[in-house]
Order: structure tokens, then sequence, then C-alpha cells
């Protein structure tokens, strides 16, 4: 009696294993399966049982039949058909439903029967279309032995041991396992294009425990017997032959239940930058639950090679059967329409022996996957071989194989070769085809073989370390290996320097074995333990002058990097994050990270006291306590201009009381004068950056310079907490541009006036570059040039002086700079030094304006002026002219505004006297008579007797009177 079954159930249960049993219970029987690697593991189980004088094995590429064969193990392609076993198998069945081979896998379905037991072995998805489609067969469904479930997504480098990496392309499969060799020692490479002898070695380096993890392609979930725990899939994608796909989830099924052999639980997941698999696809491959399989592809067998048109309309033939679909055209069926179509080979296509041989020409595989068009012209080129005279050359094939066989080359290479090695491999197994079949079969299967070593040792060469997986096998096998430390922190393991340990952290030695890190890592932080106690005991206890602080935010202890600032809740409080390997304890990082904290808020405490003492001071209420809120938000700077408002609101007593923590109201700027030095300004700079978020922090100025270019790139409000103000491309040190608005209210900013050597003497600037400072600062420099006035001589005696000296050469008094003392210590920079016009003589010619200096030359005793050459001088006359609300209008240093900030005199209402004067200059009366004297207007207020007691200046300036 035939008997018919299919037995259906997920992976790990035993149906392969299953049906080798009942076959070797028959006196002969085929077996059919998805792979040659699956066919060759099964050929060898059945040869250790039964020996391989009865067992067979053919393939594509390999052919070993015995005289007495009474068992066959296939390739489902390769199956014989019509040769009366007893016992008929095949695995895998659920791939009738691939695009590529799935109708081979339906014909077998449909016509592959044993005379006393047939076995269709798959997956249960496949239950509705064999009951359909074999009415007769019945149905045992098997169990999974273990439980699968998914563990999310785990990095390649947290990896669980006995582990497999599933991707689909060779590049991601190489760049998994280059990475695995540097964190784990190596891995083995699995693919479905590697020959046997080279997926063996690489499966015995995995099952041997040399390495940890298996690198493959999705060749694994076909029944491939491994010692697997966890598969994780480095990819949901993959090229179908036609296009890029996702996996479904039966197919994801398939592969991960690879995880977990025989009772042992397995479980999987995905890594790299595979997505996390939806709950609902989890939940399907854990409890195998899959959408059942509606279409089998289907292909007419039932051919007609009477001409190449009837042979190609037979294979495009298409069925009524609801549960069939043709597939689409194959590789053969591609290569057969190309061939077609060249006429030198249709020509030869007169009978249908030539046909037929066509047909099976086009059967070769196309292993070498160059292209559509170039396989075709091999397979031509067979063709006319064999149908002019029934033999490929011998001379012709062993120039093929001849250029294959060089096993030099680097792993792309040698699977290349290896790949156009199975080629003539296949040509070598038809029979008929070549005049020694037995020579040819053994030389290619040679060549295959020493292709293959040379591939496997090219792999393990690039893919293992094989010191670090030593290592690896000898930590599991001992607590620690032998490390030392020594005085220079440099760490050894087992006598080979593996790197060194600085501040709290391991660095692998990068010239020594910078491939080795991760696992040599694990071996070196194993004697680290106890040295990360006793440095972190020594750190605690040492001084706040062995740690510093980085202009970057970095916390260094001696040379050693051993944490960083990050913002805290507060700007003033940020938080130390210390630089500690995982590895060495929580109570290191917790020890390292206080002492950090401790010495963070100490520096903040003392650079920072006055602003801190203020914001503490609870006399400080109402709006003086929202300024020093302010300054606190500041860090101790604010421009004016932001708080001008409360300034204005403030009465004399609460600045009083804010001076007394030194804050100085200035024209452009309240601050505290004390956190302009280099240590806070530094600090400030830090502290601002992390509380803005910056990536990277400014640098703070160089120490004593007065300006500085202005950096076009620098985050916004960069200048205000270096303390400096940006003034045109340059910007100047806040306290010195409040000392140089002191000397520009005693300037005429409405007629214009000239810089004076005290201006530049504070900026250290050139004319020039002071000139566009005034620009920055809301004044417009008039550019001139004049005859530079010589000084008198010595020897006649000097004319009386005028009653009213020029304004000019009060400008100008002391240019020589020999009495006038430089008002800042500060550094200036290297520049040349500011040459500034001589006093003019004392008798001017009459006809010489009184404001403005001579523009002719001066006949001096003893010189001819018809005769030289006039020596000429550059100068600026600067008047108030703001182009936008940036700039401030010139004020007393209290901030007080009396006088017009022009200095022209006040009227009554505070109009300027002339245009908008009195009344009475404009409606009746005549007006007074026009004074021929050029005025003069004064930039100083007009004094009040009431002297302002919060003004420094109106204090000293009473005093002066008082004298």
């Amino acid at each position: 009696m035939k008997r018919i079954a299919a037995v259906l159930g997920p992976t790990n249960t035993g149906k392969t294993h299953y049906a080798i049993e009942r076959m070797l219970g028959h006196r002969t029987g085929v077996i059919g399966l998805p792979l040659r690697l699956l066919a060759r593991e099964v050929y060898d189980k059945i040869v250790a049982l039964r020996g391989p004088s009865v067992v067979a094995l053919v393939t594509g590429e390999e052919r070993i039949v015995p005289e007495r064969t009474q068992y066959w193990v296939c390739t489902v392609e390769a199956m014989p058909l019509g040769n009366g076993a007893d016992f008929v198998a095949i695995d895998e069945i659920q791939l009738c439903a691939d695009p590529e081979r799935g109708h081979v896998f339906t014909n077998r379905l449909l016509h592959a029967r044993g005379l006393h037991e047939t076995l269709f072995l798959g997956a249960s998805t496949m239950r509705n279309a064999i009951a359909a489609l074999v009415p007769e067969a019945e149905f045992i469904q098997r169990e999974r032995f273990s439980q699968l479930v998914y563990a999310g997504s785990k990095k390649i480098s947290r990896m669980p041991s006995r582990s497999a990496i599933v991707g689909f392309s060779v590049e991601n499969l190489y760049a998994m396992a280059e990475l695995l060799r540097r964190q784990k020692g190596g891995a083995a490479v699995v693919m479905g294009a590697l020959s046997p002898r080279t997926r063996n070695a690489q499966v015995e380096l995995y099952q041997n425990g040399d390495v940890d993890v298996l690198v493959a392609t999705d060749a694994i979930g076909m029944g491939l017997n491994l010692d697997i725990k966890h598969v994780a899939f480095s990819g949901l994608r993959k090229f179908d032959g036609r296009k890029m796909r996702d996996l479904w989830p039966n197919e994801l099924a398939q592969i991960a239940g690879r995880a977990g052999r025989h009772t042992n639980d397995g479980s999987f997941g995905v890594t790299g930058e595979a997505p996390p698999l939806p709950d609902p696809v989890a939940e399907a491959i854990c409890e195998h639950r899959f959408v059942p399989v509606g279409k089998l592809m289907w292909r007419n067998s039932a051919l007609d090679f009477g001409s190449p048109e009837r042979l190609i309309a037979s294979l495009e033939e298409r069925t009524d059967d609801e549960w069939l679909t043709r597939a689409r055209d194959a590789d053969d069926v591609q290569a057969l329409k190309a061939l077609v179509a060249q006429p030198e080979i249709a020509a030869r296509l007169g009978d249908g022996r030539a046909v037929r041989l066509l047909w099976d020409v086009c059967n070769i595989p196309d292993f070498r996957g160059i292209s559509h068009a170039e396989h075709a012209d091999l397979l031509g080129r067979i063709f006319e071989f064999l149908h002019e005279t029934g033999r490929v050359p011998d001379d012709w094939l062993a120039r093929q194989v001849k250029r294959i066989d060089r096993p030099e080359g680097d792993i792309d290479t040698l699977s290349k070769r290896l790949a156009y090695i199975r080629t003539w491999t296949y040509v070598a197994q038809r029979r008929g085809w070549l005049d020694d079949e037995s020579h040819w079969r053994g030389a290619t299967r040679a060549v295959e073989d020493r292709l293959s070593d040379a591939l496997h040792e090219g792999l393990t060469q690039r893919f293992v370390d094989r010191r670090t997986s030593v290592l690896l096998r000898r930590l599991k096998q001992r607590e620690s290996l032998v490390a030392e430390v020594n005085d220079q922190g440099e760490v050894s393991v087992e006598g080979q320097m593996l790197g060194r340990i600085e501040g709290f952290r391991f660095r692998q030695d990068e010239t020594a074995n910078a491939d080795e890190a991760k696992t040599l890592r694990q071996a070196a932080l194993a004697a680290l333990r106890p040295e990360f106690h006793l440095r972190a005991d020594r750190m605690y206890n040492a001084p706040d002058t062995e740690f510093d602080l980085t202009e970057q935010g970095g916390l260094m202890w001696g040379d050693s990097a051993v944490g960083k600032l990050v913002a805290g809740d507060e700007a003033l409080r940020p938080v130390a994050e210390a630089f500690v390997d995982d590895e060495a304890g929580a109570e290191v990082v917790q020890k390292v990270q206080r002492r950090l904290q401790h010495f963070i808020d100490r520096r903040i405490a003392a650079q920072f006291e006055p602003l801190l003492a203020m914001s503490r001071d609870e006399a400080i209420t109402g709006l003086a306590r929202g300024v020093a809120f302010r300054l606190l938000e500041g860090f101790g700077i604010v421009p004016r201009g932001e708080i001008a408002e409360d300034i204005k609101a403030l009465d004399q007593d609460a600045r009083a009381l804010l001076r007394k923590h030194g804050v100085r109201f200035g024209q452009y700027t309240i601050f505290l004068p004390v956190l302009l030095k280099p240590a806070p300004t530094r600090l400030r700079l830090v502290l601002w950056g992390l509380a803005k978020g910056l990536q990277a922090f400014p640098d703070s100025p160089p120490p004593g310079l007065v300006t500085i270019p202005v950096d076009p790139g620098a985050p916004a409000g960069h200048d205000t907490m270096a303390g400096y103000k940006s003034a045109g491309s340059r910007a100047i040190r806040i306290d010195m541009l409040e000392r140089l608005a002191d000397l520009l209210r005693n300037e005429d900013s409405r007629g214009g006036f000239e810089a004076n050597p005290d201006m530049l003497s504070i900026s250290g600037l050139t004319l020039e570059q002071f000139a566009d400072l005034m620009g920055g600062l809301g004044y417009k420099g008039e550019k001139g040039e004049r005859v530079k006035v010589k000084a008198p001589q010595p020897e006649p005696a000097a004319p009386e002086a005028a009653s009213e000296p020029p304004v000019e050469a009060e400008t100008q008094a002391g240019a020589d700079g020999a009495d006038t003392p430089d008002p800042t210590p500060t550094e200036l920079p290297d520049e040349a030094p500011v040459e500034t016009p001589a006093e003019p003589p004392a008798e001017a010619p009459a006809d010489m304006p009184t404001e403005t200096p001579v523009e002719t030359p001066v006949e001096l005793p003893g010189t001819e002026t018809a005769e030289a050459t006039p020596e000429m001088e550059v100068f600026y006359t600067f008047t108030w002219a703001p182009r936008g609300r940036g700039h401030a209008r010139p004020r007393r240093a209290d901030g007080d505004q009396r006088g017009r900030s022009d200095g022209a005199p006040q009227g009554k209402r505070g109009k300027p006297q002339g245009k908008g004067g009195p009344k009475g200059d404009r409606k009746g009366g005549k007006r007074p008579p026009r004074d021929t004297k050029p005025k003069t207007y004064s930039s100083k207020p007009q004094k009040s007797d009431k002297v302002d007691p919060d003004n420094p200046f109106a204090v000293l300036a009473a005093l002066k009177d008082k004298t």
C-alpha cells in the first residue's frame, strides 16, 4: 500500500531526522533537499550509518554514485525521477511558493512518488495546498522541541555567546565579521555560495569554540543543524533576484528557528541597522502562526521540443488550477530566449534533438552571477561545441580551468574563482559532454578543494584573531589572567603589553594590537579593578591644586582627563561627570564624581564670591534684587541696554547697596570689575557655554589685551561674557570702554572733536583702528589731511600766549607723552606708536581760525618755507551719529541724562539755544546781534549746586572747586 504523508511543523521538530529514519527502513530511497550544503550534511549522516558504498550524493556540482547505490541524497533539482525507489521525501516543501525555484518543488509535489512511501516535509502553512493538490495525503503535525523567544535589539558588541548573525549581502557579512574580529576575537562565515569543504571548515571553527559567533546568510535556515542559542538579524530586507523586498514573517521564522537545539531553548532578535520587529510579527514567530500559502509556483513540465518557438510556448503555458500560478521566467528560460534570438544559434536548431540539447545547456546555473548576457554567451559557446562534435573540447576546457586554478588572492578573488569552477564542475557531471568525464570530475573537484582551502584560510586570517580567541577561551576557563600594572600605568597580560591606564580609563595600545581591543580589554580590566580603587582613594585625598578646568569644560587631575562639566539645574551649579570605565565599579565612579564636584563647587565659590555674596544679601530687596538677579544670571556682566529701565528706576540707596558688593554702573555695562580678571573670565565662559548648550566653548581672550579682533563666527553674547564689547572690527574691554566713555563726555560730540593721546592710550590702537572702534560706538569719523605742525625751536623766546587757546591745542596737549602717564597698566598690542600733532605756536597767523589747526606751513627761524616740502598728517574729526539702537548715547557715568548728549548748551526747558530756543528769539522784537566770533560748545553738563552723592565724578569735582 502506498503511503503519502505530509510531516509539517516549525523548525527544530526533527522532521528531517524522521525522514532519514523512515528512508533507512526501506530497501531504497531518495531524499531531495533544498541546498547543496544540507545535502552534504545528510549524506555524511547516512554514510556514517550505512557506509559509503550504498549512499549516493547528487547535486549540480557533485556526483558520487557507488555501483550498489541504495539511498540517493540529492538537491531537489538533481533528484532522479522514475528510478523506482521505495521511498521518496521532499524537504522544505513550503518552497513551492518561492518565486525563483518554486516551480521545481511544485513539480516534485505533484509527480515525485515512492513505490511504498512518500513524505513531504515543511511548514504548516502548506497544509491547505497539499490537501487540495494531493488529497490522499495524511498529515502529521510535529511540535517544536524547545521554546523560541524574542530578545529584541542587541548591539553586536553585546551579542551573547553561541550566536548567529544573519545578513543578506556579502558586504554586510564581511563588515560584521570584521567588527566581531576586533571585539570578540573573530567569527565563522557561512554562505550558500561556499563549497561544502569551505563551509564545513568554517563551521568547525564555530563548533569547536575557536570563535563564539557565526556570521551567515539565510542559508542556515534550511535545515543546517548547528549549536546556536541566539539568532540576530542584521537586516530585514533582501534581494530576491529581481528587487529588494522585505522578508516575510514565515521566512524570518525559518531562520530564527535555528536558535535552540533539540530541547535547549533559543532566542532571536535584531542587531546593527535592522529595526526592531513589530510586536505582531515577533509574536507570530514565537507562536508559529503564519498566513497559509495560497499559490504555488508552477511551470509546465511536459515540454515540446519540436522547435524553439514551441519549446518557449510550452514553457510559458498557463494553468487553470486555482492553487497554481505560472512562475516567472527563471535563468534557464531567459538564457534560452537570449540564445534563440542569436542567428548563429537559431541556424543550428533544425530538429528536436538540437532543441533538447540547447535546453539541457540552458539548465547550467549562473553560478558566476555576472550578467544574463555574459552567461548566455558562455552557454552558446558550450552548445556550439556539443552540437558540432558532441563533446566540449578538452584543450578548451583545460584553458578555462587553468585560469581559475590559482589559490592566491584576496577573499573576493577566491570567491569569484570558486563560483567559476562550479560552472565547470557542473559541466563535468553531465553524462556524454566530455571525453573523459572521470578525469574532469576529479580535476574540477581538486581545483575546487584547493580554492576552498585557500578561501577558508583567507576567511580565517581576515576574520579570526587566533590570539584573541585563545584569550577568550582562557577567560571562560579561569577567573582571571596574569596581568600587571607598572608605575607608568602600562598594563600587560600574560607578558604582552596591552595598553595603559589614563586616569580611570584603560587605553588600548593601538600600535601593538589594535584589532584585539575588545577581548584584550576584557582581560586587562580584570587586573585593573584593584588599581582603580587605589587611584580613587589617592584622588579623593588630593588637594585642589592638583585639579584644573579646561576651557572646554574638561576636568583634569594632573595630566589625566578624569571628567567633564555638564549643565545643572542652576547656571552656577554645574554637575561633574566622571570619566571612569564601567568595569571599575559603582563605588569608584561615585568617589571620583564626589571629589570632582567638591573641586568645581569650591572653584566657583572662590572665583564668583562677590556675586554669590550679593545674591545672599537679604538687605537687597525690590528692584535692586531684580538687578542683582540679572547680574547673577549674567555671571556678573549685563549690558546696560537690557536693564536700562530698571537702572533708571533705582534710587540712590538701592544703588549704594549694589555698589557695596562691587557693582559698577557703567555707561555701556553693569558689571563687577573684579570678575573681569582672567580666572573668573575663563570660568564664566565655560559656565555660559554649558548654560547655552554649546557643543564647543569659545576660548577666553589672552590676558591683558584692551582690544581683541571680533570673531564673526562666535555665538551671540560671547563678547560680553569675555568681558568685551564689540565695536567695529574689534572689541574693547568693558572697563576700559567706561574709561574711554569718561573722556568722551568731555568732548564736543556735536561740533566735532579729535582723539587725544589719552583716548589712544586707553585703547592701545592706531588712529585708523581707533576710528573704526569709534564708528562701532556710534560716532562718525571724517578723515582729513593737513600739514603737520612742528614743535617750536627753544632758542627764541615764545611770544605771549593767546588768551583763548584753540580747542584742538587742548586735546593734543601732552602728545609727546613725556608728562602723560599711561592710563592703563595693561599690555598693549605690538603696533606702531600713534603719532599726534605737536602743540601749535602761541601766536598764530591772523587769518587762521581758532578752532582748527594751521593748514599752511609755519615759518620758523632758520627755515625757508618756500623751498621746504610740507610734512602731512592724517586726522579724524568725530561727531555723534548713531546708526541704530545698539549705540548708547553719551551719558553720565551714574546713568543720569543731565544735559544734551551732544554737548550743546541747554535752554530753559532743556532745548538748545539757537534753533528752537526761547520764544522771544523767534517772535517779536529784534534778534540779538549775531556774534561774529564762532561759537564753541561744551559737552559738559551745566553744573548744579546740588552734588549727586552717588556720582563719584561729581563728588571729585565738588572737592576740587572747594580747594
